[in-house]
């Protein structure tokens, strides 16, 4: 399957996106994902990789149609993820100069990625009316997530979950 990919930051984005387009086109996805209407479900890959120096965390996850992840931060890992079957919209923070921040929401559809950096705030949510799976990896691997809830002046944290305890 070929990565047709998105607009990407500079920060580790080329070594980020070829670790992804790697897994893409190896990981047997179909064998081992698991689909859960209640909540999604996700489960590690190795990657067995480092990108400038750093070891990759990878991730494969199912989406129910409605299900979403909320509006987190990585806790300053970049990131990048790859859409391998059905289709996610992926909120973004946009704070135009001068005005109140909102949210921006973009189509990935099955072969279409998306890498991002260390600051990046998203929501992903499957809207459509098929399960969608995607595989996600980070660099360096995730320690931290910060949970945001929308207001309307922005985003505001709600809470910090940590690698280990709660997830």
């Amino acid at each position: 399957m070929t990565i047709n990919a998105l607009p990407a930051p500079a920060l580790s984005g080329l070594r980020l996106g070829t670790v992804l387009q790697r897994l893409v086109a190896t990981v047997d996805w179909r064998a081992r994902v698991q689909y859960d209407v209640d909540d999604r479900w996700y489960a590690p890959i190795d990657a067995g990789e480092f990108v400038d120096g750093v070891q990759v965390e990878a991730w494969l996850l199912s989406w129910w149609p409605g299900q979403r992840t909320g509006l987190h931060d990585h806790g300053g890992s970049a990131g990048a993820f790859a859409v391998v079957r059905g289709r996610l919209r992926e909120d973004t923070v946009h704070a135009p100069a001068g005005e109140l921040p909102r949210l921006r929401g973009r189509t990935l559809h099955a072969s279409e990625q998306r890498v991002f950096g260390p600051r990046h705030l998203h929501e992903v949510v499957n809207d459509g009316a098929e399960p969608a799976v995607s595989i996600h990896v980070y660099a360096p691997r995730l320690t931290t997530m910060t949970r945001y809830r929308w207001t309307d002046y922005g985003p505001e944290v709600a809470t910090v979950e940590k690698a280990g305890a709660d997830w």
